[in-house]
């Protein structure tokens, strides 16, 4: 088929019926079908039951130093929790903080602080006037819910195939209000694109105005690989270290996607003044995380090794749904102007931008034949996309048969929805 912002009128009204007719069969079928979030589906998540299992309580609870990990204490996390996200990070175990189930939770925590008491010392950014955040985008809808329920202003930084637009933020970060940035640099949610090595270098050498300025670095899917070649990220703390930079970010991780979403393990690593500034909160705020469920980790996974071993049934899982997605809009929708995709080595997502003005009703459409899609805008922050053009698919939680019938309505209404806008032009 030609492109579809070619067509006549007439040819566009016909192709318009046939999409009508295409979508009025689908709807009528009263689908429920999800791919809302980027949540493990229900076989997936039966990878990992022998975690649960991994630990008899009953004789067996002490972690390698001889902590009883029944009992309090033990702010940081036990020693071989704090080893095996070492390994995951790329440093050493000391500069890791092991906390609760969500990384999200932690990074909420550190910027609350900031917000609140300040950074290192420093004035709390809640006295310093209108404070900004740097926003790769599309991105992450819960960064951006945080940054927004603290009252901070997000600013749009254009995410690239290499990671955010570097010389926007080098100018950026010029303004002493910038006091940080949002980045998911391996298969970015929802790109999946990851960063290349000079941007990652690039952020680790920022020398922002604003001496309490933070780079939050959610590494989430950093070993979520799902094809034979696979992507690689540079070590951002280490090449901060390299220039005396170290202070300068915050790194992030969990298993919330590699053991269970809802009872896995998150964890931060930074350098040596942020870990000391971290500690005095968590002093005031807890007597300890759930080290049972640390010590059931350390004793399944056991090192790097077992994790990166355990991730290969992941990516068996998630491979061929990854495979729908790509040829429902090979088959579709590739040729005709309407929309162009990512089509990453790992993660959780794919991006879609389809033609400007479209979003909201293709997700509108869907909705009403039964198919639940992330809201359009959600990848940007305030919910506002400039374009109405971006959408984000996550195809992990519906089983393979339920994937491909919503990719094929997907698809249509897509299509219906930009042949109606060019139609109204």
């Amino acid at each position: 088929m030609s492109l579809i912002t070619e067509m006549t009128p007439a040819a566009l009204r016909e192709r318009q019926e046939a999409l009508q007719q295409a979508y009025d069969a689908y709807k009528a079928q009263n689908l429920k079908l999800d791919m809302s979030r980027g949540k493990p589906g229900a076989e997936q998540l039966g990878l990992t039951a022998e975690l649960t299992a991994a630990v008899d309580f009953a004789a067996d609870y002490k972690a390698e130093d001889g902590t009883d990990t029944r009992n309090y204490g033990v702010l940081c996390g036990l020693p071989e929790t704090r080893r095996l996200f070492g390994e995951i990070f790329g440093v050493s175990p000391d500069r890791v903080i092991v906390g609760g189930n969500a990384s999200l939770t932690l990074m909420y925590d550190y910027l609350a602080t900031a917000y609140m008491r300040g950074v290192c010392g420093g004035k709390p950014w809640a006295q310093q006037g209108a404070i900004k955040f740097l926003c790769p985008v599309p991105g992450y809808d819960r960064h951006f819910a945080i940054t927004e329920f603290l009252g901070i202003e997000m600013i749009n930084v254009p995410l690239t195939d290499e990671g955010p637009d570097m010389a926007m933020v080098e100018e950026l970060v010029k303004d002493p209000l910038v006091k940080g940035m949002w980045c998911v640099p391996m298969y970015a949610n929802p790109t999946g694109i990851t960063y290349s090595d000079e941007t990652v270098r690039r952020l680790a050498a920022l020398r922002p105005a604003a001496a309490d300025f933070r780079i939050m670095w959610d590494n989430a899917y950093c070993l979520h690989h799902f094809r034979d070649t696979h992507d690689k990220l540079l070590n951002i703390y280490a090449e901060a270290e390299k220039v005396g930079n170290e202070d300068i970010v915050l790194m992030f991780t969990s298993t919330s996607k590699i053991s269970f979403p809802g009872a896995g393990v998150g964890a931060l690593a930074a350098s040596d003044a942020n870990l000391a500034d971290i500690k005095k909160r968590m002093t005031v705020q807890t007597i300890g995380h759930d080290k049972m469920n640390m010590l059931r980790h350390s004793r399944y996974f056991r090192d790097l090794a077992g994790v990166e071993a355990h991730m290969e049934k992941h990516a068996a899982f998630l491979r061929p749904r990854f495979d729908v997605v790509a040829k429902a809009l090979s088959n579709n929708l590739a040729g005709k102007g309407i929309a162009r995709w990512t089509d990453p080595n790992g993660g959780y997502f794919i991006s879609v931008d389809l033609l400007p003005g479209t979003a909201k009703e293709t997700v509108r459409l869907l909705k009403e034949a039964g198919v639940v899609l992330t809201g359009a805008g959600a990848t940007f922050p305030y919910g506002r996309d400039p374009q109405d053009a971006n959408l984000r698919i996550a195809p992990s939680y519906p089983p393979v048969e339920e994937l491909t019938v919503a990719m094929e309505l997907f698809c249509i209404c897509a299509e219906l929805a930009a042949v109606n806008k060019l139609l109204t032009a």
